[in-house]
């Protein structure tokens, strides 16, 4: 009885899930605005390779990412599953393209684990944390890092 009240008073987080490949992801569902099924994106000339370009979303310019180029995985096709997510950080839209977005998820703070370290800082920079969800690993994605690079400000000016 004690350990249900304590599961009940336990803090939780909630995610928006989406998948790359066979991975899922999730990011925190404050930063999400919208999810979009495809739209024309306008290409943008000297953008990093994973900017695929721009689209007009009710009169705002919004950059749209390759996210599966800028967690470096092979480039993929939009298709019928592929969507894009609209994120707000630092009161910047920015859209992310994904394979399929699955569902928004609760995930007790307790059950995030940190970073494993992986031997190298590169790969684990845009993971906040990992959580185990029914025999599946979510990989529970840091949004500033994901932007703060070098060639994303570039992108931007």
């Amino acid at each position: 009885m004690e350990q249900e009240a304590e599961q009940l008073n336990e803090e939780v987080s909630q995610w928006v899930t989406f998948r790359l490949d066979d991975e899922k992801y999730g990011i925190d569902v404050m930063l999400v605005r919208e999810v979009l099924r495809e739209s024309e994106i306008a290409p943008v000339p000297g953008a990093p390779h994973y900017v695929l370009g721009i689209i007009n979303l009710r009169g705002n310019v919004v950059p749209v990412i390759d996210t599966r180029r800028r967690f470096g995985l092979a480039p993929k096709a939009m298709d019928e599953d592929s969507r894009i997510i609209i994120v707000e950080l630092a009161e910047q839209w920015v859209g992310m393209v994904v394979d399929a977005v699955a569902e928004v998820m609760d995930v007790p703070v307790s059950q995030v684990e940190r970073t494993p370290d992986v031997g190298n800082d590169e790969s684990s920079r845009f993971i906040q944390g990992v959580s185990r969800q029914e025999e599946e690993l979510l990989i529970l994605v840091e949004l500033d890092s994901l932007f703060a690079t070098e060639d994303w400000a570039e992108a931007q000016s």
